[in-house]
């Protein structure tokens, strides 16, 4: 919690122009965000161009950060896996992780214990909440915010309606939500 509460305030720094902040937000996140990116991508030349213009879009858009709607982390990784997918997308490829496709094996190296700063605490309540809910949403969540697949991409993969896409992506997540507030 004291490195989230860290990086919330090197956001805050970094909305008002503070760039030894924005340095030090940098330096604690970007181990993390090329691994996400590495992961979506699958080449590193691609990973990098990803991270560089995720970072400018965190420095532009820190001043929209609200620690009451989320954690600083989650913020920033969310930014970055987009960049990455709108990345891979522009030169007509898939992002995902190019393993089984069914997300486990994704969900299997979703969060390196050894690499957080909180000894893995985080890493373990995911894990723990992801297995709490059922397959199909659990499966969904890790493909759609993982592997990059879009609503349209999971509705094909899984045989449903949009529609019930969404429902069960804003259950699970809201599932999670729940689960790790406790």
């Amino acid at each position: 919690m004291e490195h989230e509460d860290n990086l919330d305030s090197l956001i805050a720094a970094a909305a008002n122009g503070d760039r030894a902040a924005f340095r030090t937000l940098y330096e604690q996140s970007a181990a993390k965000l090329f691994g996400l990116c590495i992961r979506i991508c699958h080449d590193r030349s691609l990973a990098e161009d990803a991270m560089q213009d995720a970072y400018v879009d965190i420095w532009r858009k820190a001043g929209e950060f609200d620690p009451a709607r989320g954690r600083a982390g989650a913020w920033i990784a969310v930014i970055a896996r987009n960049r990455a997918i709108d990345i891979v997308r522009r030169r007509g490829r898939a992002p995902g992780w190019g393993g089984g496709g069914d997300g486990e094996d994704a969900l299997a190296t979703l969060v390196d214990p050894a690499a957080r700063q909180d000894g893995g605490a985080e890493a373990m309540a995911l894990s723990e909440c992801l297995a709490r809910l059922e397959e199909t949403p659990r499966r969904m969540l890790v493909l759609a915010y993982v592997e990059g697949l879009t609503r349209e991409e999971l509705a094909a993969r899984f045989e449903a309606p949009v529609n019930t896409v969404k429902t069960w992506l804003r259950r699970g997540l809201a599932a999670l939500k729940t689960c790790l507030d406790d």
